[in-house]
């Protein structure tokens, strides 16, 4: 197995990571717009945390709310931080995988002179 190639199989695998990370990000987000839409139907007067309302009370649909919230918080910020990383680790094979190419290229074209030369 040549290095260009393990270089465009990681690559690819970055790619697929990256597209991942991706539905992490939206299911986070629709977790997220989920929890708030509960919250907000099923209390009167929800307190307020920043941009997420709460409203804790013994009946399961305040911690439903909050649980939906809260995972989608979590499941968005994840997704944003791996598909940035995804994205420069492929950017760095991508880097690596260009230069081997141009130095296959050179390579080559040394090789050819010196025929070309004979003939």
């Amino acid at each position: 197995m040549l290095f260009s190639e393990y270089l465009h199989e990681k690559a690819e695998e970055s790619r697929h990571n990256e597209t991942v990370s991706y539905q992490l990000i939206t299911i986070g987000a629709i977790l997220f717009v989920g929890g708030l839409l509960e919250t907000v139907i099923t209390t009167q007067n929800p307190e307020w945390f920043l941009i997420i309302p709460y409203h804790l009370t013994p009946h399961p649909y305040s911690l439903l709310g909050l649980s939906l919230t809260a995972t989608g918080i979590t499941l968005f910020i994840i997704g944003v931080i791996l598909s940035v990383h995804y994205a420069r680790e492929r950017g760095w094979y991508m880097q690596q995988l260009h230069k081997s190419h141009s130095l296959e290229e050179q390579k080559v074209r040394t090789e050819k002179k010196p025929q070309n030369r004979q003939k």
